[in-house]
């Protein structure tokens, strides 16, 4: 895109003076910059007031969470720029540097159909709780998209004016709205590409507000119900083998009933609970059942090699159904539920 304008939307909930910093700094730099005061309360008003004096400050009444407060940022922006822009969310505690965010704006304005991460190596004197916790959600988020990103927690993100809707209409209010981003364009097949930068921690990661259990939760909800939903139907497939097997003396006879009548109450509430599809269901449904047949014929080969090898029939079925577990969240995401790709 060609004379695009970089804008910073800068999501601060009680922030410090380097707040102020960064957004002199970026001024300094040629952005365009939207503060968005998430109900800091009155005793930060000194700190916005000098933000106010130097760039736009738009007000939350109350705290209502960082992905409330980008969306808010991104609603300004649609309203009061003409495209072509370029957006890049920076945090408000000082921890991304002007030269960083420049060098990502520079990678979506070359990539204007792709999300652009600035993503830390995590080097040097790194807080435990953060390098822990990134090593945790990276995994997670590989195996539950299929796609390798290595920091998936980083708040420094640039997209182009194509995407801006796309993010308004991805779910979440507060942190787990970042990770829900990386859901949500990796469903829909947006690119999402990664530039190094520098890892900065300052005082410990003191002035960071997430809350490690109930944002943890957030973060990890979309994976728990697809989790939810899989033990669920898999003690409905496990009762139902244990019974036929009892009954006909069969494992693969009682697996193959118990799978098709398993799949039919998987595909009904991961459809309409776990990936909220809104693809037809008649295309959904085929998608879903010749998915279906290819985890079958799995599942019966892998039980049959695990049962050939002298495992008990029960113990062979736990273990086939772990093996296909994270296959079947992947295809299914990707292939079966899978969103529109956004319009560039």
């Amino acid at each position: 895109m060609k004379n695009s304008v970089n804008i910073a939307v800068i999501p601060a909930y009680k922030p410090g003076m380097e707040m102020t910093d960064t957004v002199r700094e970026l001024k300094e730099a040629g952005f365009e910059v939207i503060v968005v005061n998430d109900g800091s309360g009155n005793e930060f008003d000194h700190v916005f007031d000098i933000a106010r004096e130097l760039t736009t400050v738009v007000e939350h009444d109350v705290n209502k969470g960082k992905g409330e407060a980008i969306k808010t940022g991104i609603r300004y922006i649609r309203e009061h720029y003409p495209e072509p822009y370029i957006i890049v969310t920076a945090d408000a505690d000082g921890q991304h540097k002007t030269k960083d965010i420049i060098n990502v704006c520079n990678e979506a304005e070359a990539n204007p159909d792709s999300l652009i991460l600035g993503s830390r190596k995590f080097e040097g004197d790194v807080p435990l709780r953060s390098r822990v916790g990134n090593t945790i959600t990276r995994t997670v988020y590989r195996i539950s998209s299929g796609v390798k990103v290595f920091d998936t927690q980083t708040g420094l993100r640039a997209f182009s004016h194509h995407l801006s809707e796309q993010m308004l209409e991805i779910s979440g209010s507060r942190y787990e709205y970042e990770m829900n981003v990386l859901m949500e364009m990796s469903g829909r097949s947006v690119p999402i590409k990664e530039v190094w930068i520098e890892t900065v921690y300052l005082g410990d990661n003191s002035s960071s507000h997430f809350n490690t259990i109930k944002d943890a939760f957030r973060i990890y909800k979309e994976i728990l119900k697809y989790s939810a939903s899989s033990f669920m139907c898999f003690l409905a497939d496990y009762g139902l083998f244990c019974a036929l097997s009892l009954l006909t003396g069969s494992a693969v006879y009682s697996n193959i009933i118990a799978r098709i009548c398993s799949s039919l109450l998987n595909f009904g509430v991961n459809r309409k609970f776990v990936f909220c599809s809104e693809t037809r269901f008649s295309s959904s449904a085929l998608k879903y059942f010749c998915l279906a047949a290819v985890v079958l014929l799995l599942n019966t080969l892998i039980l049959r090699a695990l049962a050939g090898i002298g495992i008990s029939a029960y113990l062979a079925k736990l273990m086939t159904e772990l093996i296909l577990f994270a296959f079947s969240y992947i295809m299914q995401q990707k292939f079966v539920f899978r969103k529109a790709k956004a319009a560039v």
